[in-house]
């Protein structure tokens, strides 16, 4: 008999190219009652928030532009800051995941509401997790009001994003998918979503691959990509991200290339321990095998990173980085034991095939 909890975020989300830019951005931004917004967007992404700040006009208060991967905690002091000097009611981010997080860091101590436009496929958009960097440790969190109130898709805003970043910006968007089916929190209704997610990015991501400027493959893989953010918001982290958030925080790894390479080995690890996961993912990425072959087979195809030596870790980091993932995943409900997480971070490293089996502690 099916038992389970299922908890729908609130949020209004307007997905069609040209949404932001043909007034559909400014109604959503008077429905949230903004006035004074601060405005949060990288350097690298002038250029897109330009024209969304003309189309605010008068409502922008203040540009918040020194946006850094993992969030570290001086960033999130300064656009607290900014806020406040401002006397912002409203905080628009405008970018990747990194430019995301800091909208939410300044909602966390703040509540002041989000309108989210993202130009990556990250899908934190629609997730009330919020991580901070301090001290080369990366913290994460769950917060109902850093959930952004307010989500505008455009695909056009994507076609910008390098094919190299887009990959790995998409199967970062399938770690969530394939997250949501061995998550605390996943249940039928975020399997059915995360499947979804996953069969709209195997459709797209090779598309875009070979054509950065096909903007029916971009459409497919946002929408992928708010599918898995959604499913991932319900069902929680673990062993995927938990990983990926100690790497990207001790050794300042990039963030979705990241995800990309420890994607295959971490599904070898989970997959096994949620009874179906396993033929569903696999079945949505229309692979042959087990699901972390298909994930592989899949980041083949499209060229992205496979180690994290590729990455820039080094081989004297490399006992310093088990250990402190070791120490992370031994304290998940269902541990992983040393030899596991050892024989994982050294595949991912050397980008080897992933590892067969799985054992507990």
């Amino acid at each position: 008999m099916l038992e389970f909890d299922y908890t729908a975020l609130p949020s209004h989300v307007v997905f069609g190219a040209g949404a932001a830019r043909d007034g559909r951005l400014v109604d959503a931004a008077a429905r949230l009652g903004a006035h004074r917004v601060l405005l949060v967007a990288a350097e690298a992404d002038q250029e897109l928030a330009g024209p969304i700040a003309a189309a605010l006009r008068g409502r922008i208060v203040g540009w918040f532009s020194e946006v850094r991967q993992h969030v570290p905690i001086e960033v999130a002091q300064a656009a607290r800051a900014m806020a406040a000097e401002t006397g912002a009611d409203a905080v628009i981010s405008v970018g990747g995941a990194s430019t995301t997080g800091t909208a939410k860091a300044i909602a966390l101590t703040t509540g002041l509401p989000i309108l989210a436009v993202p130009t990556t496929y990250a899908g934190s958009e629609v997730t009330p997790v919020w991580g901070l960097t301090e001290k080369a440790r990366k913290t994460t969190g769950t917060d109902p009001q850093v959930l952004p109130r307010v989500v505008v898709y455009d695909p056009e805003l994507t076609v910008t994003l390098p094919v190299g970043l887009s990959v790995t910006s998409g199967l970062n968007a399938l770690a969530h998918c394939a997250e949501a089916f061995w998550a605390p929190g996943r249940n039928p209704i975020t399997s059915l979503i995360a499947e979804e997610g996953i069969r709209a990015l195997a459709q797209g991501l090779p598309r875009l691959a070979a054509d950065g400027h096909d903007l029916d493959a971009r459409s497919r893989v946002l929408y992928g990509a708010w599918l898995a953010g959604t499913a991932f918001a319900t069902a929680g982290s673990s062993v995927h991200h938990k990983i990926c958030h100690v790497l990207g925080g001790a050794f300042d790894l990039p963030h979705a290339e990241t995800h990309a390479v420890v994607l295959p080995y971490s599904t070898a690890l989970a997959a096994p321990r949620a009874p179906g996961s396993d033929e569903r993912i696999a079945a949505a990425l229309a692979g042959d095998g087990a699901a972390a072959e298909a994930i592989a087979a899949l980041a083949d195809r499209l060229n992205a990173p496979r180690s994290l030596r590729d990455l820039g870790l080094r081989a004297g980091e490399m006992n310093g980085a088990i250990e402190l993932v070791d120490a992370t995943l031994s304290q998940l409900p269902e541990p992983v034991s040393r030899a596991d997480t050892e024989a994982l971070m050294r595949a991912a490293y050397e980008g080897t095939a992933p590892m067969p089996q799985v054992s507990t502690r």
